[in-house]
């Protein structure tokens, strides 16, 4: 299937519910035919488009991996029209390691596609993915958070569409999720996609897809948990593959256009003097990194070269040169500019 090395023990065409596991060549000293088990569940009933839900594409993120397991226990095929095909950890030994990356081979999935069928277990699970699980997909749904080192509030990514009607999907996939906010790409996207990652891979097979950023931190927060399931089975209804669901009233999204990161040129104790939600204008002091193995040092000032407010912010104190300590962004334009 698609030269791919992976086998499925799942039959995709089959109708009803179906779990199994990705096998994922892996020939080592204690294992010479041994493979690696990625999770994946089919829930099929009929006519419908196929949705494509996935999690644990970094490993230390963690909502989306138990929203989407909780998806696959709670849904059963007479609840739905179309099919359904869930990967709650679909980085598995990331996952299982609690890593943003594999610690196998070092392999970061979102930054791997589309992959290589005889590469590394990373490079092979990428191409599966854009070559055998994305061609099925109407839609799709990438779920991540800040993972161990940055925060998040539930953000949805899109891109602006390439012609009217994929602008409307998104913006419909976007008004179903219903986070807070929305961060609009104001360039990129389409088929001609040289993007790495999982939306880039979607983009490339035309899939109309979406990515999140739900918390961070290598926690899991409950109110955003309970965000992230409410808007999973809101975007089903939406796409009318739940038609029995009753969704609630929506809360609303703010949407936003990302300017950029704000990085540290000194290694110590980071001190944020931002935080999420927070105004910042260009210029303004928004961090200290603090040395206390040299006390009588003055901290070094950390100053935001772009104005708007903070989307995301470090949760390590611990820093050294380069690392990333906020991000900002500012309203989106008004919708008509972007269509």
């Amino acid at each position: 299937m698609a030269g791919t090395s992976i086998t499925s023990e799942v039959d995709f065409d089959a109708p009803g519910k179906h779990f199994g596991f990705l096998r994922v060549p892996y020939s080592v000293h204690r294992s010479a035919y041994g493979w690696l088990p990625v999770p994946i569940v089919s829930i099929n009933n009929g006519d419908g488009p196929t949705l494509v839900i996935m999690a644990g594409n970094h490993g230390d993120e963690y909502e989306g991996q138990i929203a989407v397991s909780n998806l696959a226990r709670d849904l059963e095929a007479d609840e739905i029209k179309g099919r359904l095909i869930l990967l709650p950890m679909v980085n598995a030994p990331a996952a299982e390691a609690g890593l943003r990356t594999s610690p196998i081979d070092q392999g970061n999935l979102n930054r791997s596609f589309p992959g290589n069928a005889s590469g590394s277990p990373t490079e092979m699970i990428a191409h599966y993915v854009e070559e055998v699980i994305l061609p099925m997909a109407d839609y799709a749904v990438d779920l991540h958070s800040g993972g161990s080192s940055l925060f998040y509030p539930p953000t949805v990514f899109r891109g602006q569409g390439n012609t009217p009607e994929e602008t409307k999907a998104l913006i419909c996939m976007q008004n179903a999720f219903d986070l807070p906010y929305a961060w609009v790409f104001t360039s990129g996207g389409g088929r001609g996609s040289t993007a790495r990652t999982a939306m880039g891979a979607a983009n490339r097979k035309g899939v109309i897809n979406i990515m999140a950023e739900l918390g961070g931190g290598g926690a899991v927060t409950p109110d955003i948990l309970r965000q992230t399931e409410r808007g999973l089975r809101r975007i089903l209804h939406a796409l009318g593959m739940m038609p029995d669901y009753q969704p609630d009233a929506a809360a609303g999204t703010r949407e936003l256009n990302v300017q950029g990161s704000v990085y540290t040129y000194a290694a110590g104790q980071f001190e944020p003097l931002k935080t999420i939600g927070d105004d910042v204008a260009p210029g303004e002091l928004v961090g200290l990194i603090h040395h206390p193995d040299t006390p009588l040092a003055e901290p070094d000032q950390i100053t935001s070269p772009y104005g708007g407010m903070v989307l995301c912010m470090r949760t390590m104190a611990q820093v050294v040169r380069g690392d990333a300590v906020f991000q900002i962004a500012s309203d989106a334009a008004p919708r008509g500019d972007q269509e």
